[in-house]
């Protein structure tokens, strides 16, 4: 297994060309952030909204009813071993399927199910979902006078932080927080 960044757009027309380097920059930086702290493996999901779409997130979740940049969703307690978190409610559309189908067909496709084929990629671990406003990225890129990039890897760096269970309520450790974002940004090439 491997860390592994899962990709979804919810702004109503998705992004621009402007964008097209995002997925490549934001892997890197996945790469560089995890083995900064010494993690290899899970899955990170980071889904790009609007102001109205964070919004409703940091109302729903954080009781402020107001946009933020970034919002991240841990699925493990800071310094807990990562663990698998299921909801315990599945929702299951049956498919039907056409053609010859008989009880052994079944019963070989539940132990493939259950075994898998020799090269499929086991099951990725979740470490938890980053919710960045890209109209709000944007706008504190030209606020702080640096590009886009830097200012979108900044967002991205510090929601996988807080994934990690790093956290920013006091100096001391707003400034090791700070300073690991920057050491990974600095490795990126994105400097202010």
């Amino acid at each position: 297994m491997s860390l592994k960044l899962e990709w979804i757009d919810e702004r109503e027309n998705g992004g621009g060309p402007e964008e097209a380097d995002w997925p490549a920059l934001l892997e890197k930086l996945l790469s560089l952030a995890g083995e900064s702290e010494g993690v290899t493996e899970g899955l990170v999901s980071l889904t790009l909204t609007d102001n109205e779409g964070i919004r409703e997130l940091n109302r729903q979740f954080r009781g402020l009813d107001k946009p933020t940049d970034v919002l991240s969703f841990p699925l493990r307690d800071a310094g807990e071993a990562p663990a698998i978190v299921y909801d315990g409610e599945y929702e299951t559309e049956a498919v039907e399927i056409e053609g010859d189908w008989d009880e052994e067909d079944e019963e070989d496709e539940e132990a493939d199910a259950l075994v898998g084929p020799a090269d499929q990629a086991p099951f990725e671990e979740p470490l938890g979902d980053i919710v960045i406003s890209v109209p709000r990225m944007r706008e504190q890129a030209e606020e702080y006078e640096h590009s886009r990039e830097r200012e979108l890897g900044f967002l991205f760096v510090h929601g996988f932080l807080h994934l990690l269970g790093y956290d920013h309520e006091d100096e001391a450790s707003e400034k090791e927080m700070f300073a690991k974002q920057e050491s990974v940004l600095a490795k990126a090439g994105l400097l202010r």
